[in-house]
């Protein structure tokens, strides 16, 4: 499923979105000493690195250049054993769906207990405002199942789960070492700051803001001041520019603030190479 799945969203996709600035994806690199990104045309997929052990978040397409990006970084794909799963879109499991080539069959796979469900078929994924029904996701992998406000140790790391709904009923956002949070699909930066995800993709948009607003909370509550690492749009270490529009959802069909440094088809990825990604430090938005 995942191959063709990959297929149509690079030709279709191109064509829906093609300079709505919808996908600002960053190119393959690494944020700072310890978290690299590969970009797999709109989406991009994260790794954290901290003594011998490297996590990686989230598995991206069925893709046919991953091992030859992650060696640009340094990373050996077999070295992988722990992968984080924010929620089960093809775009961020396509590398360990059952038809992939199989580069982290040896990975453990976590991801939350109600996301889960819709690889058992107990749910179906539903886009476009519950106009299309996707097929259903297979994998075999080993699974760790997570629930809201866990909190694991990977050899000596700290990961937190946040259960923030409304993209799909059980998308899950990783806060690591308290430095880190990656959101997934739950925020995407435009120009002027952080909104909901893109509405025509969500499960429940209204559910979407509200649990944006209690991510919210819950990190003010405690102090928190994170990297805000998302699948699709960059970084930023702005807390302010992050929830800058959390009441609001993206839409591509609505007018947005000018972002000139958003790509006319975010799935051209030409300028992704691996000078490029051995060049600095990939920077972030909002600063």
């Amino acid at each position: 499923m995942s191959k063709k799945a990959t297929e149509f969203q690079r030709k279709a996709m191109s064509r829906m979105y093609r300079g709505r600035e919808i996908f600002k994806p960053l190119n393959t690199g690494w944020i700072d000493e310890d978290v690299a990104c590969v970009r797999e045309w709109v989406a991009n997929i994260f790794f954290y690195h901290k003594g011998d052990t490297t996590i990686m978040i989230d598995a991206g397409y069925n893709y046919d250049r991953l091992a030859e990006k992650m060696y640009w970084l340094g990373i050996d794909p077999h070295s992988i054993r722990h992968i984080l799963i924010t929620h089960q879109d093809t775009d961020h499991v396509g590398a360990v769906e059952a038809d992939s080539p199989g580069l982290f069959r040896d990975a453990k796979l976590y991801i939350g207990e109600v996301e889960n469900r819709y690889l058992t078929g107990e749910v179906r994924r539903k886009v476009i405002y519950h106009l299309y029904k996707l097929p259903q996701v297979t994998i075999n992998s080993e699974k760790v199942l997570l629930h809201d406000g866990q909190v694991l140790d990977i050899d000596g790391i700290k990961i937190e789960c946040f259960l923030v709904p409304g993209h799909t009923w059980g998308h899950m956002v990783y806060l690591i070492d308290d430095k880190y949070l990656f959101t997934g699909d739950t925020l995407w930066f435009g120009a002027d700051g952080g909104y909901s995800f893109i509405s025509s993709l969500a499960e429940d948009n209204k559910l979407a803001v509200q649990s944006l607003a209690e991510l919210e909370r819950k990190l003010r509550a405690r102090g928190l001041h994170p990297y805000f690492i998302t699948g699709h749009t960059g970084w930023t270490d702005n807390f302010a520019f992050a929830f800058a529009h959390k009441d609001k959802r993206c839409s591509p069909f609505k007018k947005r603030v000018h972002d000139p440094s958003a790509p006319y088809d975010a799935y051209d990825e030409s300028d992704d190479t691996e000078e490029n990604a051995k060049s600095g430090f990939l920077k972030g938005v909002g600063r």
